[in-house]
């Protein structure tokens, strides 16, 4: 099995207060970015570098943090837009150019724990590799 890991992190993983609601909010905005999951089940969700999994009884391990999905193209960040705000996602910043740099084209939401959750295509900029790939064997 070939494995497709980003060069920067490993994993992120998040801890959903209510997991039912945002694992349909992810598998909603990852299926609009196209990427599919790992794995998903009662418990946890995965795919390339996050996984989200329940917090069980320790409420207080919620995690609240910026995510940023990347997206092939203008399109897939207004998908993302629109899967997530029906998949009980909040509005945080609706599609279009942001100063960061030129090109930087982006929507904004926010999952149903509070986690700040985008998409960016970058324009033009070219990527030397798309992914690292990593031989995990059969």
């Amino acid at each position: 099995m070939i494995l497709h890991r980003g060069r920067l992190i490993d994993h992120v993983q998040l801890r959903a207060r209510d997991f039912p609601a945002t694992a349909r909010f992810y598998r909603a905005v990852l299926g609009a970015l196209e990427v599919p999951l790992l794995a998903d089940d009662d418990w946890h969700i995965a795919c390339d570098e996050l996984w989200i999994d329940a917090l069980g009884e320790d409420e207080s391990a919620a995690t609240h943090v910026h995510l940023a999905f990347q997206a092939n193209d203008r399109e897939a960040v207004a998908r993302f837009h629109q899967a997530g705000l029906a998949a009980s996602g909040r509005d945080n910043g609706g599609p279009g150019e942001r100063s960061y740099h030129p090109g930087y084209y982006a929507a904004f939401l926010f999952d149903p724990d509070g986690n700040n959750v985008e998409a960016v295509f970058h324009g033009a900029a070219p990527r030397s590799v798309p992914s690292v790939e990593i031989d995990i064997g059969d």
